[in-house]
């Protein structure tokens, strides 16, 4: 799996990345066939949740998007990686039955 992480008008540290990675990396435990995965962070002051996280994974013949807004960056990846399992959970399984 392929990848990639953006942050918009900041600089973001290793420590952040890092989790990141991780983050992306628990999702191919529950789908095996993502060709790529992008996390877009950008901070948004004029939010109630200033910090927003926007993950947009590729699978074959679709692209799934979920995006997160909360008080840290942690947060808001964390929050839009367990909605993208759902989003693949369901997936898996309307792909499973047909």
């Amino acid at each position: 799996m392929k990848k990639n992480i953006t942050s918009r008008h900041f600089e973001a540290s290793e420590q952040l990345k890092d989790f990141a990675h991780e983050q992306m990396d628990k999702l191919t435990h529950i789908f095996d066939r993502i060709t790529s995965c992008s996390l877009i962070m950008e901070e948004h002051p004029d939010h109630d949740n200033p910090q927003g996280a926007e993950l947009v994974v590729n699978i074959p013949q679709k692209s799934l998007t979920a995006t997160s807004n909360k008080e840290t960056y942690e947060k808001a990846i964390h929050d839009a990686v367990e909605n993208m399992k759902r989003q693949l959970r369901r997936y898996k399984e309307k792909k499973l039955s047909h």
